[in-house]
């Protein structure tokens, strides 16, 4: 620990990182292609404004990195940012989000279907997977799962890393709800890996230094307008 600067208040020492949140990824009945495979979908509509938002909140802070998760609704949440600083965004596979089992099976519409109730479906898979871990604080209560605590040394494994390669610089890192949970819970030392419901493009800045890890925002969407 820097006993001089024990909270990093000087960032010249310690890597600030800018956790971001992908954009909402569940799409409307009339978005939806039905292929059956839903882990890695693209951005909704709601997730595209929420981005323009997220970019226009950010376009006057500098970035000297840009990190990315490989999964697309990453990708394209930090895409328009990358291209407005001019920054190639190194993707990174250890910040991916925890691989889930099946907990609700999806409808399979046919063609000519109402395709909303696939929509009904995703939302629903979304909220039953965050109750079984809210009430637990371990992805391990969803089940048929990657092991949390193993889920959780990855993560902080692999951002560590992007830490280290930065120090005294700002580095956007586009990423998951559980990802966020977990290296936050890991900075303020928690046994939790899930605490609380991160938001949509919801950014969380933590300082590092080493082993020093400094959580000084959490969860901030003041860029987005309430529903």
């Amino acid at each position: 620990m820097n006993t001089n600067d024990p909270f990093l208040i000087r960032r010249t020492a310690a890597t600030e990182l800018f956790l971001v949140r992908h954009g909402d990824a569940i799409p409307e009945g009339d978005e939806i292609i039905p292929s059956g495979i839903y882990d890695d979908l693209p951005l909704s509509r709601i997730g595209r404004e929420q981005v323009q938002a997220l970019t226009e909140r950010l376009k006057d802070l500098p970035f000297d990195a840009i990190y990315s998760s490989p999964l697309k609704r990453c990708q394209q949440t930090i895409g328009p940012l990358a291209a407005h600083f001019g920054l190639t965004p190194t993707i990174v596979e250890g910040i991916k989000e925890i691989r889930l089992g099946n907990v609700i099976e999806l409808p399979h519409p046919t063609d000519g279907e109402d395709l909303s109730v696939l929509t009904k479906a995703l939302h629903a898979r979304q909220m039953e997977i965050t109750r079984r871990a809210a009430l637990s604080g371990t992805w391990d209560a969803v089940g048929d799962n990657e092991p949390s605590k193993a889920f959780r040394q990855r993560v902080v494994e692999n951002i560590d890393a992007i830490a280290r390669a930065h120090i005294g610089q700002r580095v956007l890192v586009g990423v998951h709800g559980g990802v966020i949970n977990a290296y936050a819970a890991e900075a303020l030392r928690m046994e939790q890996d899930f605490f609380f419901p991160c938001a949509n493009t919801s950014i969380t800045v933590v300082r590092v230094a080493g082993q020093q890890r400094v959580l000084f925002t959490l969860n901030d969407v003041a860029h987005l307008k309430l529903r």
